[in-house]
């Protein structure tokens, strides 16, 4: 009697645990995990959604780029729609022969100008206005559009105007005087460049803007508070709350604008006639375009491409690194 009494608190036990582990009462078999989706996940729904604009992914960028690395190692030409012919492999023979010109290698110098000069312009000044924007209190919203403006406007109007400024009776020289230099700006071989630059950061600087009012509107107003009573002023708010609380903004922007100048190709092909002088504000996209299309040889108008990619991601996982993008 005593062994009964015994065995039915065990026995009570044991049906627990196989209930618990079954997930229904009274099967002894182990259970699936719950919440485990089928094949299509855990929200079907969502990835239907998603679906179109993967597949605009995989049509507008994956293929296209899996097809420049197939252009960049082979002997490959343009030929007529449903011809046939022979495209040998070639290895590395396209890269060689791309890099032993020295355009190419001017022209990755000069994205590398661009960039020095335009990153850091674009999130010091659109940081800078963001954070005067977000504090005025009237006509904000019309400060707001004004500065989005020149981003929305067409590049070819805007050149027209920038062109009239920059030529070599326009306003700036007119107001620089003797400081301006002879040839001007655009047909000056060391400032076409760097006038580039300053007309993209110009132009878009608007969009940046926008994310860090985006992201001002996230830092607690507690801690400027906070800063005011220990006496921090204005500036000292500014480097010691601001800056470390639009931190991912920041990543944002230079990323964004990195792998916006690397694709560097309306600008230069406007403002220069395609890269003047002497292909001192050639990009390397312009440089594909001349060689791919203008002169027919597409696997080392390829071959350009791949290395710029490569380089644009190294320089980005090297930004996310030492910007801040990871949290230790």
């Amino acid at each position: 009697m005593h062994e009964a009494a015994a065995a039915s608190p065990a026995a009570g036990r044991s049906e627990e645990a196989r209930t618990a582990s079954s997930g229904r009462p009274g099967s002894g078999r182990p259970g699936r995990a719950r919440g485990r989706g089928g094949l299509l996940g855990k929200n079907p729904l969502g990835l239907l959604f998603s679906a179109p604009y993967l597949l605009f992914v995989l049509a507008v960028f994956a293929y296209p780029l899996v097809y420049a690395v197939y252009i960049a190692f082979h002997d490959y030409f343009f030929t007529a729609p449903g011809a046939v012919v022979d495209r040998p492999f070639v290895g590395l023979q396209n890269f060689v022969t791309a890099f032993t010109d020295p355009a190419v290698i001017r022209s990755f110098g000069n994205v590398g100008v661009f960039l020095v000069i335009n990153v850091p312009l674009t999130v010091v000044l659109s940081m800078v206005l963001a954070t005067a924007l977000d504090r005025v209190v009237h006509v904000r919203g019309f400060l707001r559009v004004a500065f989005y403006v020149p981003y929305l406007t067409a590049s070819v109007a805007v050149v027209a105007v920038w062109l009239f400024l920059f030529n070599g009776s326009g306003l700036v020289n007119q107001v620089l005087g003797p400081l301006a230099p002879t040839p001007s700006w655009l047909i000056n071989s060391a400032w076409a460049m760097p006038s580039i630059a300053l007309f993209v950061t110009w132009k878009q600087l608007g969009f940046y803007i926008l994310l860090y009012l985006a992201a001002l509107q996230n830092v607690p107003k507690e801690l400027y508070e906070a800063a005011s009573s220990d006496g921090a002023g204005p500036i000292r708010s500014f480097f010691t709350v601001t800056v470390p609380g639009v931190r991912p903004a920041t990543v944002l922007v230079l990323l964004v604008s990195t792998v916006t100048g690397a694709n560097l190709f309306t600008e230069p092909y406007l403002l220069t006639g395609g890269g003047g002088p002497n292909g001192a504000s050639t990009s390397p996209v312009l440089l594909m375009y001349q060689k791919g299309i203008e002169q027919g040889n597409p696997d080392q108008a390829a071959a350009i491409g791949i290395v710029l990619v490569i380089l644009v991601l190294i320089i980005a996982l090297l930004q996310n690194r030492f910007a801040g993008g990871k949290d230790d």
